[in-house]
């Protein structure tokens, strides 16, 4: 017996492809804090992330009728948020390319994370201070769930570049993190 894929919010997807924009308002009520959420951690820019939620519904509203249930509607969407705030990066010359060279990976350079308490918060603000080719492939990889392959598609960037910027993401990474543990135990200190 063959099951058919149940999707959430189908209805309203149906609906919209028929030109209800009272559908595609409450798809937009759904949806676009999550999807700010992405487009923020690619940019780390409140005002920016705010323009790339409106361009990628706008972009999503013109072209729900290519979205054909073969995924979620929310990953369909997020895929727009991330070609939308990637191509805002390359516009707006915030895409260094210095940032992104190539690096031979080694194993040795691995970094121990077990003795680093992570807390997603943290990790998130740490994120955030990255700079602009760290930060994006950092967001890429750790919160929009890509392969290191499909990063360097998207980038069109060779997959050992990914794999370096992560690597160097993460040591940024550590090094906030270390300071923010250092500042906290002073600042417990004090009292």
């Amino acid at each position: 017996m063959e099951t058919k894929s149940i999707h959430i919010h189908q209805d309203l997807i149906v609906s919209c492809k028929k030109g209800d924009q009272k559908a595609f308002k409450e798809l937009y009520q759904l949806y676009a804090k999550s999807m700010f959420n992405v487009a923020f951690r690619i940019l780390g820019d409140n005002d920016e992330a705010q323009d790339i939620l409106q361009e990628a519904f706008i972009k999503a509203y013109y072209k729900i009728n290519q979205y054909n249930f073969q995924a979620t509607f929310g990953s369909w969407l997020k895929k727009i948020v991330v070609n939308q705030a990637l191509d805002y990066l390359r516009k707006a010359s915030k895409w260094k390319m210095n940032e992104l060279a190539d690096e031979d990976m080694t194993e040795d350079l691995e970094i121990d994370w077990e003795d680093i308490e992570l807390q997603v918060d943290i990790v998130k603000r740490a994120i955030h201070h990255l700079p602009t080719g760290f930060r994006t492939v950092a967001s890429l990889y750790l919160m929009e769930g890509y392969e290191h392959k499909e990063i360097a598609a998207i980038l069109s960037i060779s997959e050992n570049t990914s794999k370096s910027q992560f690597h160097r993401a993460k040591i940024k990474i550590k090094d906030y993190i270390k300071e923010y543990e250092q500042r906290k135990r002073q600042a417990g200190a004090i009292y």
